[in-house]
């Protein structure tokens, strides 16, 4: 789904492309006048860039046209057991809409700020996923993924914060926190590491089903081994990037289960 500012909309297409699926599309006006319909469809993916120019807030406008113009469509979507993800742009409009960390009247329980740095963050970053075994995992789009992905970021406002201590031990709890920004042994640390300042080094979430998540990092810009910009030391066999495995594993879910 794409609006506009958006931006990495095609790059998005490419990625599902590759990873099996058959993507198509949409302008957010076409799925509210039901030109397109949602439901015709296993997965929605909100891409990366600045929704209507990121004004009032990033991401927020778009979060506002889910909640008011398509939430009927989304629930019935979401209902139905089918599969969503927010990446970058997207993942604030999730968390803006009250998609993510998800409840039934989409009431935004969380946000994301300015960075700490109070600029633009492009770089790549180390991220710890769930499948740590000390860690509780449910998010169906991070099956099987190492310990450490390495993946870029590029946005200004990519800081989580929650609405207090309770909320962020439910996500704990709960294993909704997806991927934490880390050094290159999986350690938890400050800037450049975190390059925006996150609660608990927080780069993504899922919601209480593992189907839809969220996040800051860009999957979509390393599909390909080579675009590691240091590929040609790691010594890894395949020409996959770490990318891939994400959109894989929620293409492969749908073609499973929807």
């Amino acid at each position: 789904m794409r609006t506009a500012g958006t931006n990495c909309d095609k790059e998005t297409v490419f990625a599902f492309h590759l990873a099996g699926a058959h993507p198509d599309l949409a302008h957010i006006n076409e799925l509210i006048s039901r030109k397109v319909q949602l439901d015709t469809y296993q997965i929605l993916a909100i891409p990366g860039g600045f929704s209507y120019g990121d004004d009032i807030a990033a991401g927020k406008i778009l979060a506002n046209e889910l909640r008011y113009k398509l939430a009927d469509d989304i629930r019935r979507f979401i209902e139905s057991g089918k599969l969503i993800i927010g990446i970058c742009n997207g993942f604030q409009i999730l968390v803006k809409s009250g998609l993510l960390p998800g409840n039934s009247d989409f009431r935004q329980q969380a946000s994301l700020i300015l960075n700490d740095s109070a600029r633009f963050e492009d770089r790549w970053t180390y991220l710890r996923t769930r499948s740590r075994k000390s860690e509780k995992t449910i998010c169906i789009w991070t099956k099987d993924l190492p310990d450490i992905i390495y993946l870029p970021v590029a946005h200004g406002e990519g800081k989580f914060v929650s609405q207090g201590a309770h909320l962020l031990d439910k996500l704990k709890k709960n294993g909704q926190i997806v991927f934490r920004y880390c050094d290159e042994e999986a350690r938890l640390a400050g800037y450049p590491f975190n390059p925006n300042g996150s609660e608990d080094n927080i780069a993504g979430i899922c919601d209480e089903t593992g189907r839809i998540l969220g996040l800051m990092p860009h999957p979509e810009r390393h599909m390909y081994l080579k675009q590691h910009p240091r590929w040609m030391g790691l010594g890894r066999k395949g020409a996959a990037g770490d990318g891939l495995a994400i959109f894989k594993n929620g293409v492969d879910y749908a073609k499973k289960h929807l």
